[in-house]
């Protein structure tokens, strides 16, 4: 073969590529990705003698490629990409992150191996793998690898990884209940056989059978087991044998070594005319452990059911107005500034803005809402509401991966793949477990051996197959899976894996005042002019300096001001104090008392602000260099289950502590109001976080709840924050959780389930160590029989499954 051209097929290799197996001792260049393949498979395969003897070179690899590998480079085109790839604009390069699908995942070693190898590839940044919803974030520099690159490393380590699609996720989930199903059903119908005639050799052990007729049941026995051998178990040995070539333990591969050891040692009895078979041992081991199989399935399902939820909430099909004609198209084909008309009972397909109409709108999807919400002109709806009353034109402003809805889904993904500290600590001890059972298995068998008992074979199954590592594995998980699924629904969005761990562990649940105890939609009550201005005046001056802020006090005296064309340039926020430009070449100020006191020369009318500050006013001033123009009072709801929110939270022992920018009289008037005995007024962003820092100090745990920029500091500082879904979106990066309702509520509901999450994790690993403490001895000591042992192992994992999905049901907290 020419070594200026593939050693596979012999066609030229092009200069730019760089595909070479190790065939023969040396280096061998390949033309594609094909050739490299498939001369991979046969090296891998011990078949290399194929190049030395062959006639010929083969057919051209990329004729021989699986057609899987083929589709995948569609992937790497960016029309392609624009439906489920995030692009991240980094020093770095061109950053991506993409949710997929991984196919074949059957234990927690599995999901070790995957996120090793895919880490492992030059130019892949992180990898996370959820166990319970089989999902992988994947985040790489497609500068140095291509999605398609990644796809088919996935592929070769015997999975299969596409991108994530909710109807196609469910179609994956049905495929495979119902082939475990056919296994199962198979295991259960040849299983009752084997083990009718195995009660008749049992008898016969006690009243006596002649020797053709005990062969003869041998040989029915071997004939019922064999389908389940080749087509039930074919799932244990398939995994198992994987797991082995690369260097992987998983859970299949005990299981596989004891069924297979016990099919063995039967057929040799068989053949041979004496000793024992274990055919009931073997289709009882793979009826019980196909039965916990599918049993995790459905719960996995179950768990998993609200985030796809989510995704399933948006159409396929929207109607698009363009020149007053209606079309039918897919909601990929969308654009922004697009229109679409969405009637009653129809599902908004992207976020915009209402152009024309009234109705009101079911947002209970995401929000937890359940009362409709009314809409009209100039009104912002999500993608995935509902629309109920009537017709609605929509202008639309975000589609695709940059909708509320898909932000809320990739931080739910987010939380669900970060793993809290108490699984890392559990995959850990399961990764060295399996090794640890195998071990023990052979000292086992050795022992008996050696001591000439006659039942060191069903001793050793026992104890490969009693033991349960995916116990251990499946304890944490499935609890966390199902804690977040709860949550979403109720309306809290949690965003960080130790969001949940840390929430129930708070001791210190620190609360800002606007937009969080109060509803945040101040209104101007009252303007008080200080100078020759007039009122339009200073609130066109007012509006210009709050015009690109997103505080409460900002949108309400914009909403106040009248349409105007002032505008403000060099306008300097300082968060939690006020603004300063320039308006007409003149220096503006507006903010609190003490920033304008700081920054200007002017004097304060000290006593109107104690006479409005006395009735528990929010109050704002609006000064030049030299001279106060105008004091703004505005006024603020409270929500209404704000003090039941604080009772609840005091009830349970936890301090509440408050602390606002806002004058001490407001302050104190909503702690008085909610029930809260601690609170600090006039509090600068700076305030806020050395009072959190002196908390973090002397031990205690602080859950943040806040809205609004000035919070962001103290909300990232914080072991868990949790911000308003009304918030800011520099505040609601920083936070752990989101409040996607208004129903405050359910921030004690989370900390419940929080600590509910905990206690049922906590019950899941004591119940798998001490199962396994018990019974791997018992086992090793001839107590348990084979068939016991693949109850016990099936019963341990669907104890811990089932125990999580308790989550799923309202704390009676």
């Amino acid at each position: 073969m020419s070594e200026s051209g593939c050693f596979h097929c012999g066609l030229p290799v092009p200069s730019e590529t760089h595909y070479k197996v190790s065939i023969q001792g040396a280096e061998r260049a390949m033309c594609c990705p094909g050739c490299q393949a498939v001369a991979e498979a046969i090296v891998d395969g011990g078949m290399e003698d194929y190049y030395q003897y062959r006639t010929e070179p083969a057919e051209q690899g990329r004729e021989l490629v699986p057609d899987f590998l083929q589709q995948s480079l569609a992937y790497d085109l960016d029309a392609v990409q624009d439906s489920f790839v995030r692009h991240h604009e980094s020093e770095q390069g061109d950053l991506r992150e993409a949710d997929l699908i991984l196919e074949g995942i059957t234990c927690a070693a599995c999901i070790w191996l995957n996120e090793r190898h895919i880490a492992a590839l030059a130019g892949v940044k992180s990898v996370a793998v959820n166990y319970s919803t089989r999902r992988a974030r994947i985040e790489w520099n497609n500068d140095q690898i291509k999605l398609s690159e990644i796809l088919e490393a996935i592929t070769r380590i015997g999975y299969l990884a596409h991108p994530y699609d909710p109807s196609r996720q469910q179609q994956l989930l049905e495929d495979e209940r119902k082939q475990q199903l056919r296994r199962l059903g198979l295991a259960g119908v040849l299983g009752m056989q084997v083990m009718m005639i195995a009660v008749a050799l049992y008898l016969g052990d006690f009243f006596g059978m002649e020797a053709q007729f005990e062969k003869f049941f041998y040989w029915i026995s071997l004939g019922l087991t064999l389908p389940v051998m080749l087509y039930s178990a074919q799932p244990f040995f398939r995994t198992a044998i994987r797991d082995i070539k690369h260097g992987q333990a998983g859970m299949d591969v005990p299981v596989s070594i004891g069924i297979s050891v016990a099919f063995a040692g039967s057929i040799w009895s068989t053949f041979n005319g004496y000793g024992e078979v274990y055919y009931d041992s073997v289709v009882m081991f793979v009826f019980f452990l196909l039965t916990g199989r599918y049993f995790e399935l459905v719960a996995r399902k179950r768990s998993s059911e609200s985030s796809d939820t989510l995704v399933r909430a948006v159409p396929a099909v929207a109607t698009r107005i363009d020149n007053d004609a209606e079309s039918l198209i897919t909601v990929a084909e969308l654009n922004v500034g697009d229109v679409v008309r969405v009637k009653p009972g129809e599902t908004f397909p992207a976020d915009g803005v209402v152009i024309e109409g009234r109705s009101s709108i079911d947002e209970s999807l995401l929000t937890g809402e359940s009362m409709p919400i009314p809409v009209e002109v100039g009104r912002t709806v999500i993608g995935g509401s509902i629309n109920i009353e009537s017709p609605l034109l929509i202008k639309l402003e975000k589609i695709g991966q940059d909708t509320i809805l898909s932000g809320v889904l990739r931080l739910l993904e987010r939380a669900q793949t970060e793993k809290p500290r108490i699984t890392k600590l559990a995959d850990k001890t399961a990764a060295w477990f399996v090794l640890a059972v195998l071990v023990l298995a052979v000292s086992v068998a050795s022992y008996w051996w050696s001591e000439g008992v006659t039942t060191w074979l069903p001793i050793t199954i026992a104890v490969l197959v009693v033991t349960c590592p995916c116990a251990l594995s499946l304890a944490t998980p499935t609890a966390v899976t199902a804690a977040t699924s709860r949550l979403t629904s109720q309306g809290l969005l949690t965003t960080r894996g130790h969001a949940l761990e840390t929430l129930a562990k708070a001791s210190h649940f620190i609360f800002d005042k606007t937009g969080t105890l109060t509803e945040g939609k101040l209104e101007l009550i009252k303007v008080e002019i200080l100078s020759d201005a007039s009122k339009k005046e200073c609130l066109d001056w007012a509006a210009a300096l709050e015009l690109s802020s997103e505080h409460p006090v900002a949108r309400a005296l914009c909403n106040a001001a009248e349409a105007s064309v002032i505008v403000a340039s060099d306008v300097v926020n300082i968060p939690g104090a006020g603004l300063t430009g320039k308006i007409s070449g003149k220096i503006f100020s507006i903010g609190t008392p003490a920033y304008i006191s700081e920054t200007t020369q002017a004097s304060l009318p000290e006593q109107q602000l104690n006479r409005l500050r006395e009735q528990g006013h929010t109050v704002v001033v609006l000064a030049d260099e030299n001279q106060c123009h105008a004091v703004f009072s505005l006024g603020d709801r409270l929500r209404e289950d704000a003090t039941q929110l604080i009772s609840q939270l005091k009830s349970s022992g936890r301090k509440v502590v408050l602390l606002s920018g806002d004058h001490s009289q407001a302050v104190a008037r909503v702690a008085e109001q909610v029930g809260i005995d601690e609170w600090q007024a006039e509090c600068l962003p700076a305030d806020k976080l050395s009072f959190v820092k002196a908390l973090q100090n002397k031990g205690a745990i602080v859950a943040m709840i806040g809205d609004g920029i000035n919070d962001a500091p103290v909300l990232a500082a914080a072991e868990v924050s949790i911000a308003m879904a009304s918030g800011t979106q520099l505040a609601a990066v920083s936070a752990d959780m989101l409040l996607l309702s208004n129903d405050l509520t359910a921030i004690s509901e989370g900390r419940s389930t929080a600590q509910r999450m905990l206690l049922i994790i906590k019950q899941n690993l004591i119940w798998a160590i001490a199962y396994n403490t018990l019974a791997l001895p018992a086992a090793a000591l001839g107590y348990v029989a084979p068939w016991m042992a693949a109850i016990g192992m099936s019963a341990s994992s669907l104890f811990v499954v089932g125990n999580a999905l308790r989550l799923l049901r309202k704390s009676t907290k």
